[in-house]
């Protein structure tokens, strides 16, 4: 660790900023997964009033050269529920040099004796991350499956009764989508707690596209939604790749087909724009979302692991 100095901001300027996203850039390239999600990506960019800390470690080098960023770490307080949680990320060739683990000290010592536990996204679930999770004798607390399938061929839309569908309407859908997503997710510690606020930073977006964010009404009811996403890369295959961004209905809803329906007609809009496949992420406990999408032709390909410090 000598020679490595590692620094904490509150809100990072613009060339910490661009800094941070090559650093992150270059270890997606490395691993063939995103080292940081969407939330943290939103937050570098539009730094809030959120209890939200960047940790950045540099290392010299060299006389009159100053100094190059080598590994990054995100943490968010903001959750006094599930307690603050956490990213880090090193570069490829500052790997197995301390740098993730004096970052996860760093981290640690940012957070107050009356919190919660840190708990740690370890995304791909890396060799490198498990042997430091081992290590440091973290516990893994929840996993997200990555799955994912072709779009050569999508299952038939199968029409739920008393229901039409339609495209979002941004400024005016956006409370009852809030609204209906805060009761969907109410048990899901970050896509339920989503604000207009947090749907606007998404909106404002280069990617998002309204056409492919669909709405199911029953009457003038708000029962379930599917907003679908499209990565301009991703590991998961060959040029832009679909998402099943989010899926929600209303708990009345559930049990009644409407989810299955909600997905097909996102899967049909993707397929229509040309791509060749999509992916999701789901919690590997939900085994009725599971079962869904395996029947739906997605497989598990990768999982996003949390472990607890």
């Amino acid at each position: 660790m000598t020679g490595i100095s590692i620094g904490v901001v509150r809100r990072p300027n613009e060339a910490d900023v661009a800094t941070i996203r090559s650093l992150a850039e270059a270890a997606e390239r490395a691993d063939g997964v995103a080292p940081l999600p969407e939330q943290v990506l939103l937050h570098l960019k539009n730094s809030g009033d959120t209890d939200a800390w960047h940790f950045v470690a540099r290392r010299l080098a060299g006389p009159d050269k100053g100094s190059e960023l080598i590994g990054y770490a995100f943490l968010d307080k903001s959750n006094p529920e599930e307690g603050p949680a956490a990213e880090i990320v090193v570069a490829p060739e500052a790997r197995r040099q301390g740098v993730g683990g004096a970052l996860l000290d760093s981290l640690r010592m940012k957070v107050r004796r009356d919190d919660k536990p840190v708990r740690v996204w370890a995304h791909g679930a890396l060799p490198a991350a498990a042997a430091l999770a081992a290590k440091r004798a973290l516990l893994p607390v929840r996993e997200l499956w990555v799955m994912a399938r072709p779009l050569a061929e999508v299952p038939p839309t199968v029409p739920a009764d008393g229901i039409r569908i339609a495209a979002f309407r941004p400024g005016v859908d956006d409370e009852a989508w809030v609204a209906v997503n805060s009761r969907a997710f109410a048990h899901h510690p970050e896509q339920g707690a989503m604000t207009v606020a947090d749907l606007h930073e998404r909106m404002a977006e280069s990617w998002f596209d309204p056409e492919g964010f669909f709405l199911a009404w029953r009457g003038e009811k708000l029962a379930g939604f599917h907003w679908t996403k499209v990565h301009d890369h991703s590991a998961y295959g060959d040029g832009p790749v679909g998402e099943v961004y989010v899926l929600g209905l209303e708990p009345d809803e559930q049990g009644r087909g409407l989810g299955r329906t909600l997905t097909q007609v996102g899967l049909q809009y993707l397929h229509d724009r040309g791509l060749g496949e999509v992916i999701l992420y789901v919690e590997a406990d939900n085994a009725p979302a599971v079962a869904v999408y395996t029947k739906l032709g997605f497989t598990r390909r990768n999982a996003d692991i949390m472990y607890q410090v």
